[in-house]
């Protein structure tokens, strides 16, 4: 199982893994320290310290996976829809929109970065500049012409 980064992503998840492998260090410090203290029932600062290190341990977890089974794409513009492309569509309205396909793990559409797996980003696939697609909302039904590709 692929899971797709832009370069920058991946950059990101591997310094975020870095960042957490030093902060993991300094909380088994910490916890060294409130076990000493005594009597764990009744101390805070242990069952802090022990949560803390137990959520870090997840998204070690979480960012190992990404590293071992991510995968950069790259994109060249041989003219067709693929992930790591920008797409820029018109709708009905003449309304401009631009759209980056990414993986699922890096998708924001409040930024403008859409899951390949999307309803909109698997309509995109494979398309070329000039066609037209309709997207099927709940609501309404919108038309898109794909204007321009990078």
């Amino acid at each position: 199982m692929l899971i797709f980064f832009t370069k920058e992503k991946f950059k990101e998840i591997k310094e975020e893994y870095e960042k957490l492998l030093i902060e993991r260090k300094e909380t088994v410090s910490h916890l060294t320290k409130a076990r000493d203290m005594g009597d764990l029932s009744e101390n805070g600062y242990y069952r802090s310290s022990k949560t803390k290190l137990s959520s870090i341990d997840f998204s070690l977890r979480k960012l190992s996976g990404f590293m071992k089974y991510g995968s950069i794409i790259t994109f060249v513009n041989n003219g067709i829809v693929e992930i790591g492309c920008t797409v820029t569509l018109n709708d009905d309205e003449n309304t401009q929109t631009k759209y980056q396909i990414v993986g699922r793990e890096e998708a924001d559409p409040k930024i403008g970065k859409i899951s390949n797996e999307s309803p909109l980003g698997k309509l995109l696939l494979g398309k070329r500049v000039g066609e037209n697609i309709k997207l099927l909302t709940p609501s309404r039904e919108i038309n898109y012409k794909i204007s321009k590709l990078e």
